[in-house]
């Protein structure tokens, strides 16, 4: 992989396709619509840089050149990075989403549509690394998990591991060591799980606005410290889905591993909450789309927000870059 470049804020992602270099100093030009990638520099100088030329007519600049290290031999050999990179994806639309009920912590398995959702998700991150998932208890967040790690370029078979007792550790077992390193291990934990619905969970939403009235409805899905009848309020949910990133997510970031947490609208919102630091004003306002990925970047103990990543149109390898006008428009 391109080594994630050090970027500020607001960043986007860009593919490139990977090509073997002459022994000259080159130029590359492969076109992503106003995008292309050149190199500059001899392939046997240590350090590529590569920069990212957005380009109309006769006018162009480079912007953030991206460096790939060298051994010397015409190849390259990772380093070891300082950066993590944390992907969080909402499920695909679930069964209840399609019919419009509150579904909360019941375990509705994806529609056809959710299974499309879900692998465009993983159209967008294939070339993003990924070393450990987390994923709710519920069938539709690890559906969606699975389904987009089906599309990633490294071809690694996500595996669920039983940690509730002894016996479920031994009988899952891997002996082979190569079989591991093909493998990413899928964590799951009900602290992800969406928040608690009580008694509205399997009403139709539309029909529950009619009878308690739409500002009461209102309050109970949107209000931060407000719970549904016998329910869990945003408040709630945040408590155990923050505490559980904290506990068990970020320890895997610190050390170097790139996360992928496919969970559900409001716990993903409780964690963002975290990670953005919004106050339980502004949460509120916070929607997410189902079966769309979100990337941070983790750096020094901080994230940084880089949005959705666009999938690319070819084979490739990302570069990240920070936002950029070019005359074709944004990137």
């Amino acid at each position: 992989f391109l080594r994630m470049a050090a970027a500020t804020s607001h960043n986007v992602i860009v593919s490139a396709q990977s090509h073997r270099w002459n022994s000259k100093n080159s130029r590359l030009d492969r076109r992503t619509a106003n995008v292309r990638l050149v190199s500059v520099g001899s392939c046997c100088s240590g350090n590529r840089k590569l920069g990212l030329v957005c380009a109309s007519g006769s006018q162009s600049s480079v912007i953030d050149p991206v460096h790939l290290p060298s051994n010397g031999k015409g190849d390259h050999s990772p380093k070891k990075s300082s950066e993590s990179s944390l992907i969080l994806i909402r499920h695909g639309e679930s069964m209840w989403n399609e019919k419009n009920l509150f579904t909360g912590c019941v375990d509705v398995p994806l529609t056809p549509k959710g299974v499309d959702e879900a692998i465009e998700a993983g159209k967008r991150i294939c070339n993003i690394p990924i070393d450990v998932i987390f994923t709710s208890a519920m069938i539709r967040s690890q559906m969606t998990a699975m389904l987009a790690m089906m599309q990633h370029r490294r071809k690694k078979v996500p595996i669920i591991t039983h940690k509730e007792s002894e016996q479920a550790q031994s009988w899952s077992k891997i002996y082979s060591e190569d079989t591991k390193e093909q493998s990413i291990p899928v964590i799951t934990a009900w602290q992800l799980n969406e928040r608690m619905y009580g008694e509205l969970q399997g009403l139709n939403k539309q029909e529950t606005a009619d009878r308690f009235g739409k500002e009461q409805v209102h309050e109970w899905r949107r209000s931060y410290d407000t719970p549904p009848p016998n329910g869990e309020s945003l408040e709630m949910c945040a408590d155990r889905a923050v505490s559980y990133f904290k506990d068990q997510v970020v320890p895997h970031l610190t050390a170097g591993k790139h996360v992928m947490v496919a969970a559900h609208a409001n716990s993903l919102r409780s964690i963002i909450m975290h990670l953005d630091k919004l106050t339980s004003q502004e949460v509120i306002s916070l929607e997410l789309s189902t079966g769309i990925p979100m990337l941070y970047i983790f750096k020094e103990g901080e994230f940084i927000r880089r949005g959705s990543p666009v999938g690319p149109s070819e084979a490739s390898v990302y570069a990240y870059t920070r936002v950029y006008n070019c005359p074709g428009g944004w990137i």
